[in-house]
Parts: structure tokens; C-alpha cells; sequence
């Protein structure tokens, strides 16, 4: 079956997205956008990622944990979950080696944890938009280790994207994904996000995958075939 999706979302955590992005207001906008399947990826975090799925299940949309991390070249990876423990375990890691910067709010914005009633229930102290700590040859066997794909984030774009910043495509860092909004010349199959950080952002449905079932497990197994095209 065909499910339209955006795989790249960011909530009111991550500093540069709008303070409208909360849980709700980005699930509905999705299900208004006609969206089968989202992920929640905010920077370096996925503490968002449980209200989402929560609201998602109450409305009939499917949302993936997932995380935009930041490579200590400064790359974006998006990296894609089924399961939110999975997501956690990379966080832990990567807890342990980004950056420690107290964010300035007024400078860059509010980091905020919300529920599923879109409540707030903490704040990042630390700044997300800095390096994880984990280096760009590192980043798809850890992500893969956790249970998670690992995909070049937004590789058409000179700023923290991976052929920006290298000035090429390096097929031995072992990615099978990539995303692009258009033809990269990368021989590997690609995704096409917003990477919204407001909700006028969010995808119209035009992108999707075919999966076997309209369920977590059924578009990440159809994430995986991808993965497995592009060996």
C-alpha cells in the first residue's frame, strides 16, 4: 500500500523549531496535509518523541522516533527508529560525548518537552543544535547497532549537509539511504522530507513508500527494503 509520509519534523525541542510544533498541533497538521506516516526528529534528542506517538495512535497517524544528530563535522544524519526504545539507546550514547553548552533561549530559542496534552514537562538546559560527538565514519554502524537507519540528512544543501561539508559522496561510510528534494547523482535510494520547523512546512502528501502494513513495523520494514536496494 501506498503511505505518504515526512520523515523529517522538528518539535518546540529543537531551538530553531517554532513554538506552534508541539505534539498535537504537528500530528494534525500531517492528517490536514494527508500524511500516512511522520517522524518526530528533533536536534540530537528524541524526548519529544513519546507524546508524538501517543497522540498519533489517538488520531490514526503513524509516528516513528527519530533524531537529526549532529556529526562532530558538523553533518546532519537523520537517524530513523521503530521502536522509541531503540531511539533512547543512541540518546544515552551520545548524552555521554555532545557538546555541553547552556542554551540562551532569547538567542536561540526555547528547548521544550512537552506531553501529550501538549503540556510542558521540562526544558533542555543544554543547547541540541551542537556536535553529538560522533564522528561522521562512526555514525551508520552505531545508528545500525542501536536498531536505527542512519540517513545523510538534506545532502542538497550546502550547510550541514554531508556533500557540502566533505565536497563529496563517500560510499564507504556505509549509508544505503540518503535524503534529497531532488537528484543528487548519489547512487542510493533516496527520501524526500521537509525538514519543517513550522507547521506550514509540514509535506503536502506527494512522497511515498510502499509498505505491507499501515503500522510502525510495516514502514520501517519498508525503509529497510530500500536499505537493502542500495547494498
Amino acid at each position: 500500500m501506498k503511505l505518504y509520509y515526512d520523515f523529517h519534523i522538528h518539535s518546540c525541542l529543537s531551538p530553531c523549531g517554532d513554538a506552534d510544533n508541539t505534539p498535537n498541533n504537528i500530528v494534525n497538521m500531517a492528517l490536514v496535509k494527508g500524511l500516512h506516516v511522520i517522524a518526530l526528529s528533533d536536534h540530537n534528542t528524541g524526548k519529544n518523541c513519546p507524546a508524538a506517538i501517543a497522540v498519533g495512535k489517538k488520531n490514526g497517524l503513524i509516528v516513528l522516533p527519530a533524531m537529526e544528530l549532529t556529526t562532530s563535522e558538523d553533518i546532519h544524519i537523520l537517524c530513523l527508529f521503530e521502536k522509541y526504545e531503540d531511539l533512547q539507546k543512541l540518546e544515552s550514547h551520545i548524552q555521554r560525548t555532545r557538546l555541553r553548552i547552556r542554551n540562551k533561549p532569547e538567542i536561540f530559542g526555547k528547548q521544550l518537552i512537552l506531553n501529550e496534552n501538549d503540556e510542558v514537562i521540562g526544558e533542555e538546559e543544554d543547547l541540541l543544535i551542537v556536535s553529538s560527538g560522533v564522528s561522521v565514519e562512526e555514525v551508520a554502524a552505531l545508528v545500525s547497532g542501536f536498531g536505527g537507519i542512519a540517513v545523510p540528512a538534506h545532502i542538497d544543501k550546502q550547510a550541514n549537509g554531508l556533500v557540502g561539508v566533505l565536497g563529496a559522496f563517500d560510499y564507504n561510510l556505509g549509508f544505503q539511504l540518503i535524503e534529497c528534494t531532488a537528484g543528487s547523482g548519489v547512487k542510493l535510494p533516496q527520501i524526500t522530507d521537509s525538514d519543517a520547523h513550522y507547521l506550514w512546512d509540514i509535506a503536502e502528501a506527494e512522497h511515498f513508500i510502499e509498505a505491507e502494513t499501515c503500522s510502525a513495523h510495516g514502514v520501517f520494514e519498508a525503509l529497510k527494503k530500500m536499505c537493502r536496494q542500495g547494498e
